[in-house]
């Protein structure tokens, strides 16, 4: 039998389900929940972040993969207003760009491909081919000259985000089917290859950040598993904007969906009373409190898996209302201002203690996506 698994009760679980707090919220997702708010009042609150970001940065900042997660929200909350100034604002940071990749078209790293993202949400508002020149030239490398066989670039759960969705929407686009195969080379690497078992765990439906945190690596003061909570809604993230871009007929089309439905469940589980989720969704008493980014996340998947009806809805909108509500009443500033965003890290430790002034571009980003998710979900 795989190390990582174990048989209790006739059914198989991984070695930390055992494990897995079962916090006060309920060990299933709780059918009674307040109402959930309006469009209008989700909106309002979107705009509210995000008018505070953009006032308080003039400068729209680099291409790197955290920016580049900010514009990914800013154009998603664009989408849904049609707010002339998020789309003149994130296209004056494309341009001061020049629609480039970090690293230039011969990287391989997921970080830098991220920025592609946002040009390809601008090139749909307004189709102009330069806009995806560096992008798509990356992509095509690496399906096509540049080592195509190699398929462990992504070593580490955030990168299923950071390129994913690029490799799926650029096939979707030029109907070539071998970005798709690609991407589901790479991805299936990150699953079941890397650091030997790979980065999934069956038993559960939640990953492990890279392979230092796999059994019988890293784990948290007490002893139980490191299951970080942002490791795991870079994933959410890149499997929704992935199901967004593919058919459904595409061949792994089924296996991204019940991949989503199988975290979206294990995470509303341990989803707190607050509406958040801790930093070490393993161990509830690893550096507790309000982490914003990984909630942001973890809502944006589960509004998702309900509007494309992987999830039941009247089990699973109490979970995005509840994290909706904690968001809003306890991270959201009267101003605006996005607070309890654990920063730039790789595990829960990583730029604690996480505070009420605690804030970060990518945080404001995944807290678009997940408003603006909601959002279509209320109308």
């Amino acid at each position: 039998m795989d190390r990582r698994h174990l048989l209790v009760g006739g059914a198989a679980l991984s070695a930390f389900a055992a494990l897995l707090p079962l916090h006060s919220a309920a060990a299933a997702p709780a059918r009674s929940a307040a109402a959930p708010p309006s469009g209008a009042a989700i909106i309002r609150d979107l705009r509210r972040v995000a008018d505070h970001w953009i006032g308080a940065h003039t400068d729209p900042g680099d291409n790197g993969w955290a920016n580049a997660t900010f514009f990914s929200g800013l154009l998603a909350l664009h989408r849904l207003t049609g707010s002339p100034r998020y789309l003149a604002y994130a296209r004056g940071w494309a341009e001061k760009h020049a629609y480039g990749l970090r690293g230039g078209v011969t990287t391989r790293h997921a970080d830098n491909h991220n920025a592609g993202q946002a040009y390809l949400d601008l090139y749909e508002i307004e189709p102009e081919e330069q806009k995806l020149a560096a992008i798509e030239e990356s992509l095509h490398r690496m399906v096509y000259t540049d080592q195509p066989a190699k398929h462990d670039d992504w070593w580490w759960d955030d990168a299923l985000h950071m390129a994913m969705p690029p490799f799926a929407r650029i096939g979707a686009l030029r109907k070539d089917p071998q970005y798709w195969q690609k991407l589901y080379a790479l991805y299936d690497h990150t699953k079941r290859t890397e650091g030997g078992p790979g980065l999934y765990d069956a038993g559960t439906g939640l990953w492990y950040r890279d392979k230092r945190f796999l059994p019988g690596g890293i784990v948290s003061p007490t002893g139980r598993p490191v299951i970080w909570s942002r490791g795991n809604g870079w994933v959410a993230g890149g499997h929704v904007k992935t199901l967004k871009a593919l058919p459904r007929s595409e061949r792994h089309t089924a296996e991204y969906r019940e991949t989503l439905t199988r975290l979206v469940t294990a995470l509303a589980t341990v989803q707190r009373t607050d509406g958040f989720w801790n930093v070490n969704l393993a161990d509830p008493g690893h550096l507790p409190g309000p982490e914003t980014s990984g909630t942001s996340f973890f809502l944006y998947g589960t509004a998702y898996a309900i509007r494309a009806r992987l999830v039941d809805r009247s089990a699973f909108l109490p979970v995005a209302v509840r994290a909706w509500h904690g968001l809003v009443t306890t991270a959201v500033h009267p101003d605006g201002f996005l607070g309890y965003v654990q920063k730039v890290g790789d595990r829960p430790e990583s730029n604690q203690p996480v505070t009420y002034d605690s804030t970060s571009d990518f945080g404001v980003g995944a807290f678009l996506l997940a408003g603006t998710e909601l959002a279509r979900l209320a109308r």
